[in-house]
């Protein structure tokens, strides 16, 4: 199963998404906000997929996601927001959006739909 780091700033969401992926399988690691998941990611090279809130304090999840495929131009992310349309910006092309509110299925499904390279 895939590693993914789980980013969400408000801790009830984030233990939902967390509690989601590990009971399908998936080993997960977590962070508040973007700067605590960027450090994460530079410690741990073998992430398959970053899951992120779209609006977060410190760092939002565009910046992460800009930061971390400068390191692995290739990694998949799914932004998570209920703020925005399916658009993601140009410059962070293949990742993918799901608009909140979202049910734990959904969640699995936006997984599943996305191509792992391992």
């Amino acid at each position: 199963m895939p590693k993914i780091l789980a980013v969400e700033d408000e801790a009830l969401v984030r233990m939902l998404i967390v509690e989601t992926l590990v009971d399908a399988g998936h080993d997960v690691l977590e962070a508040p906000d973007g700067e605590s998941a960027l450090a994460i990611f530079k410690e741990t090279p073998d992430l398959d997929l970053i899951v992120t809130d779209v609006r977060m304090s410190k760092m939002d999840g565009f910046t992460l996601a800009r930061f971390a495929r400068e390191i692995r131009p290739d990694l998949p992310v799914l932004f998570m927001t209920g703020y925005m349309g399916s658009e993601v910006p140009a410059n962070l092309p293949g990742a993918k959006v799901l608009q909140k509110p979202f049910d734990p299925d959904d969640l699995l499904a936006a997984i599943n739909a996305i191509p792992i390279a391992r």
